[in-house]
């Protein structure tokens, strides 16, 4: 065995606990460098001068191109645990402890891997109702925008939009997205600010005067609370319109002004920049129109959690979406989070991430992330067809193990969104393409998300067109396709519970099974020319093909079985 594939991190992805009995161990080794592995451990508190172990299979649970992942659960009254493992490859035996690999030693007792102790604090606690939920995402100015923009005043400036939508529109129409599934809706920005997308904040208590005002908000969330729909608020933090009274002041008086510590790395005299030149100041981006805020400076760091505070107390919002989230310091993301939580303990707290989020994901700083890898993953296989069914299937390993379970079943999972271009146009809006990446969506683990119109075939590259006006009135086949998912999804505890096993991935051909309690769902989904079988065990519950058991070229089954196999259900 190679030592140098062997890889453990205490108190991370690779170990961590549930509740108060229940904990999760992995070890990761390159693809066939051990035939088996041993977990053992013991209580690292213990009054004897020895410690005695308890030893406990491990199992092997993902194979990929490059690694084996092996895994155990295990439940113990023990609250501080010392442990390690033993792989072993024929005759050969190596101990794995505390970083270090022999292949024979006595270790003493300090030297093993240590989970000190399994304080409730430290465990990422995810509010329940989230492993439940699919968003749908609403870009106000176009959700119900006909074309028309308009114009309106805030602090004497001037806002805008360019489609003319607005939240009278939205309470409209929040039935259609309940009809859907739906139960969650995300609302891009709201709040007053200049351009269309709202992004540049002028009033962060405030309603954009093109989008309506509060009384009219306040009947947005308690018809869709009526609806059975919660409401997520972007929370645009990272930065603000520099025509912002606070900035103002700040171009006004320089370090006389009190907010001048407000905004991140600013000159003593800090000025706009003329045309074709780059600010002189830090911004989001280079865009000068929007400097970037201080979130570390104490008083800034407050007023942002009263924003926060504010629309979840009085408006009953159930929850954020932390624009630039990964631009701001970790200080806000905990003082945010744990203010928000404070007026509504199981308000969700997400971030836009377009990275690996593990950073922020292990206990109190967000909930869970914008899951962009996951699109682009898809964009390969599905849409673009450059990866076979091997490949991504070792690209999914990355998504699976990368986070502790909560945040991984937390994760919203999105093939496209207000920022990238639409994942149908990705497609070539091949219907087949696009179905079979909805299937994979709504039974990948994670929080699914629909972009506004994906649903009726919503198209477009540039940013005027995947946010082009909802085409209301308009049907499309993806629309049945998405309701059949997502109510299958809410049905199906394991689609949104259970764990993830993939028993297929040759060629185009891909096959996975959910399993949660006594459920056991397999998914096949074929991609390629050659016709595969399916197990035809248990019940079917969704197919598209006219031959049962048999999927051709852009078909797919999905099955449920009790786990111990047969039909009984």
């Amino acid at each position: 065995m190679n030592p140098s594939t062997i890889y453990h991190r205490p108190r991370s992805e690779f170990a961590f606990a549930l509740d108060d009995t229940h904990y999760v161990f992995r070890l990761r080794t390159g693809r066939g460098e051990a035939d088996s592995c041993l977990f053992y451990f013991a209580d690292r508190a213990t009054m004897d001068p020895v410690l005695s172990f308890s030893v406990c299979p491990m199992e092997k649970i993902r194979s990929d191109l490059y690694f084996d992942w092996y895994e155990i659960r295990l439940k113990t009254n023990l609250e501080r645990i010392a442990y390690y493992f033993r792989l072993t490859k024929g005759e050969e035996a190596l101990v794995y402890y505390g970083d270090c690999y022999e292949f024979a030693s006595i270790p003493d007792r300090g030297d093993y891997f240590q989970l000190p102790f399994n304080h409730r604090a430290d465990r990422l606690q995810i509010p329940d109702w989230v492993q439940d939920a699919v968003v749908y995402q609403v870009f106000p100015d176009s959700f119900t925008g006909c074309g028309q923009g308009k114009h309106a005043l805030i602090h004497a400036q001037p806002s805008t939009s360019r489609l003319g939508g607005t939240l009278r529109g939205i309470i409209e129409r929040l039935a259609y997205i309940a009809s859907l599934g739906c139960n969650v809706v995300y609302l891009n920005p709201i709040f007053a600010a200049g351009a269309y997308h709202k992004y540049d904040t002028l009033d962060y208590f405030e309603i954009d005067p093109c989008f309506g005002t509060k009384a009219e908000f306040r009947q947005l969330v308690t018809r869709a609370h009526s609806l059975g729909l919660r409401v997520i608020l972007d929370g645009v933090f990272n930065h603000m319109s520099a025509r912002h009274p606070f900035f103002q002041d700040v171009l006004k008086k320089g370090t006389a002004s009190p907010y001048y510590r407000w905004f991140y790395h600013l000159p003593p005299k800090p000025a706009l920049p003329k045309p074709g030149e780059r600010p002189a100041y830090t911004c989001f981006s280079y865009v000068a129109s929007m400097p970037k805020t201080d979130t570390s400076y104490p008083a800034m760091r407050q007023y942002f959690c009263d924003i926060g505070t504010y629309w979840v107390r009085e408006f009953d919002i159930d929850g954020w979406r932390l624009d630039v989230a990964n631009e701001v310091d970790d200080g806000f993301l905990r003082a945010f989070r744990q203010a928000v939580r404070a007026v509504k303990p199981d308000a969700w707290v997400l971030g836009e991430v377009w990275e690996n989020a593990a950073h922020y994901l292990h206990r109190d700083l967000m909930d869970s992330a914008m899951n962009y890898d996951f699109r682009r993953y898809c964009r390969r296989f599905f849409a673009e067809g450059s990866v076979d069914a091997a490949t991504f299937d070792t690209n999914l390993t990355t998504l699976l193990f990368r986070y502790q379970e909560p945040a991984l079943l937390a994760q919203l999972n999105l093939l496209d969104s207000h920022d990238v271009s639409r994942f149908f146009s990705l497609c070539g809006e091949d219907l087949r393409k696009m179905e079979l990446a909805v299937v994979f969506l709504m039974t990948f683990p994670g929080v699914p998300m629909l972009y506004y119109g994906d649903e009726l075939g919503l198209s477009g590259q540039q940013e005027e067109e995947y946010r082009c006006p909802m085409p209301w009135g308009k049907t499309h086949p993806l629309q049945g396709i998405y309701q059949a998912l997502i109510d299958l999804r809410h049905r199906k505890p394991a689609l949104r519970r259970g764990n993830f096993r993939t028993f297929l991935a040759e060629g185009r051909a891909l096959g996975y099974t959910r399993t949660w309690s006594d459920s056991c769902i397999s998914v096949f989904l074929n991609l390629g020319d050659t016709p595969i079988s399916s197990a035809q065990r248990g019940r079917l519950l969704l197919k598209k093909g006219s031959k049962r058991g048999i999927i051709r070229a852009w078909e797919y089954e999905i099955w449920e079985e009790t786990c111990h196999g047969g039909d009984h259900l």
